[in-house]
């Protein structure tokens, strides 16, 4: 049975989001979600990597026909449906709309145009009704291979990092481009993997698109912008009036990062408001560097952005409205902002910490509202690459990750990703698609930050490499030397470490060759603590010591426990 809508008598001459009633609004929206996540239901059902089957680095968006983002799924990365609308707006420039065609698909992976590095790829595809262009859905996934030096961070320019794809036509009338697609797999270690992948991506849009079809008929609507531009509005209201009941003023904060050997970073955020609106400005920040810990500015705004979105309007579903009121900007040239060529291979080192700068920055005004700085950003990467037994070639990441922070009211989250939101997934998976035994993954004792209310824990990991051949490592890691630090009196977590089962400590950031039977150690960082450490609820710490999250000596050393 059709639902039509319920519009009023002249919705032409109404707001938008007048013209729907509030209950038929959010039947709307709620399936116009729903939509989005069948979509993404469809790209891991399909894919081939454990990247996307079981660490969830991806996301699927519908958007109207102007490119901007309707509805994107519930468990993708912000950073992707945040970002995934300007690189569609880009394709738009390239594509104007009147050229796109039904079974279109538009791919790239450039840094500036979309998510800031190479293995992201963006596949874009038109969504049709009745003949008339109506809308646009749209995917990313990080890809097991894109050929040069692996995913790494010890590049000194955007070449050695792989194949770069500008802005071009994956299908044309659903049939695939070969000449592109031949000239892509001839450049990565797993083009079986990769190609499935990116077939799992035009699945997912055409899940989305199908649905929209079916979407409109049931309705009675001819195409989606009445309804975009309610749903747009709606989460500007949202946003607007949380940003107004924050007081007027700047606030600024510095936040120091590893960096690259003795290039230590340094982050420099301030943030204005000003009534309604909320602008975040990186002026200060350190210049860009000839190493891939760079950040372009696309995943600087969606860094910067997501965050705010968490603290001040958690509850509103995310889409083009819900970051109308904010802007961000940042030296043309600094590790925010770099210009091309610039490596950003691993430019989530950098991307990651904006979360615990913006909340560094709103600590004084919000209190109640931000978070300790987490041993979770950045996550800590390790990437091997090599042949197996059977001589086939495999390229697998480990995504575990680190403690969030602790927050005003609770601990923070163990071993949980923040800002983004990707994950480890199944340790079965990932040693029966390459030559790794996990022999042990752990929670870290007293890594997480003391403090009324403590830090999320970091966890430990020791994984063999059993392959008959060496293999290639690249690392990929931060809060060694700047663990994460507390909020309100709470202590900093516990930084992070690598090491190879000789005792060799090998550089956090770069790439090198273990040979067969070489364990390696990764033992990440954890959250920083919330409010003095001696307030802590002797309940709760009572807890932590049965837990083993804390030990005796640092609950009497860090808690003042007798």
């Amino acid at each position: 049975m059709s639902v039509r809508p319920s519009l009023r008598q002249h919705p032409s001459a109404t707001a938008p989001h007048e013209a729907f009633d509030p209950v038929t609004l959010e039947i709307y929206w709620s399936r116009l979600i729903s939509i989005a996540d069948e979509a993404a239901a469809g790209l891991v059902r399909t894919a081939f990597s454990t990247i996307v089957r079981e660490s969830n680095d991806y996301g699927t968006v519908l958007m109207d026909r102007n490119g901007n983002s309707i509805s994107e799924n519930t468990g993708g990365l912000a950073s992707f449906s945040c970002i995934l609308p300007r690189t569609t707006r880009a394709f738009l420039e390239r594509f104007p709309a009147e050229t796109w065609r039904p079974g279109d698909c538009v791919m790239t992976n450039d840094p500036w145009l979309a998510t800031g590095h190479l293995p992201d790829f963006t596949l874009v595809t038109p969504i049709f009704h009745r003949g008339r262009l109506v809308g646009f859905s749209g995917s990313i996934s990080h890809s097991p291979d894109v050929g040069g030096a692996l995913w790494s961070a010890d590049c000194r320019e955007l070449f050695e990092e792989g194949i770069r794809i500008p802005p071009a036509r994956f299908l044309r009338e659903g049939r695939r481009n070969d000449d592109l697609v031949e000239v892509l797999l001839a450049n990565v270690r797993v083009p079986r993997q990769v190609l499935g992948d990116l077939d799992a991506q035009v699945t997912a849009n055409e899940v989305c698109a199908r649905r929209v079809e079916e979407f409109l008929d049931d309705v009675g609507l001819d195409d989606l912008q009445g309804l975009a531009e309610a749903v747009h509005t709606r989460a500007d209201t949202a946003m607007r009036r949380a940003v107004a009941a924050v007081p007027d003023g700047t606030y600024s904060t510095v936040l120091e990062a590893d960096g690259f050997d003795d290039q230590v970073t340094r982050i420099v955020c301030t943030v204005t408001v000003t009534g309604e609106t909320m602008h975040i400005d990186y002026a200060g920040t350190s210049p860009q560097i000839d190493r891939g810990i760079n950040c372009v500015l696309n995943y600087t705004h969606a860094y910067s952005v997501y965050p705010v979105k968490c603290a001040l309007d958690p509850f509103t579903p995310r889409n083009e409205g819900s970051y109308r009121a904010l802007s961000v900007s940042a030296p043309e040239g600094s590790i925010l902002n770099p210009r091309y060529p610039a490596p950003v291979g691993a430019r989530q080192l950098t991307g990651h910490l904006l979360a615990d700068a913006v909340y560094g920055a709103l600590a004084p005004v919000l209190p109640d509202r931000v978070i300790a700085q987490s041993g979770a950003a950045p996550s800590m990467r390790a990437i091997f690459s090599g042949t197996d037994r059977n001589g086939d070639r495999f390229s697998q990441v480990l995504f575990a990750t680190g403690g969030m922070g602790a927050t005003p009211h609770s601990d923070g989250l163990s071993t949980t990703s923040f800002p983004t939101n990707v994950g480890a997934g199944s340790i079965e998976a990932l040693e029966s698609a390459s030559p790794l035994l996990v022999w042990r993954k752990q929670l870290r004792p007293d890594s997480g930050g003391a403090g009324r209310f403590r830090g999320g824990l970091g966890q430990e990991a020791e994984i063999e490499v059993r392959s008959s051949t060496p293999v290639r490592l690249s690392l990929l890691s931060d809060r060694r030397d700047h663990p994460p630090l507390g909020l309100a009196g709470g202590a900093p977590g516990a930084g992070s470490m690598i090491r190879l089962g000789d005792g060799t400590v090998p550089h956090p950031k770069s790439r090198t060759t273990i040979a067969p039977g070489t364990r390696l150690h990764m033992i990440y960082a954890g959250g920083g603590g919330f409010g003095d450490p001696r307030t802590r609820d002797p309940a709760a710490l009572a807890r932590d010591l049965q837990d083993g999250y804390v030990t005796a000596a640092a609950a009497e050393t860090e808690y003042g426990a007798e």
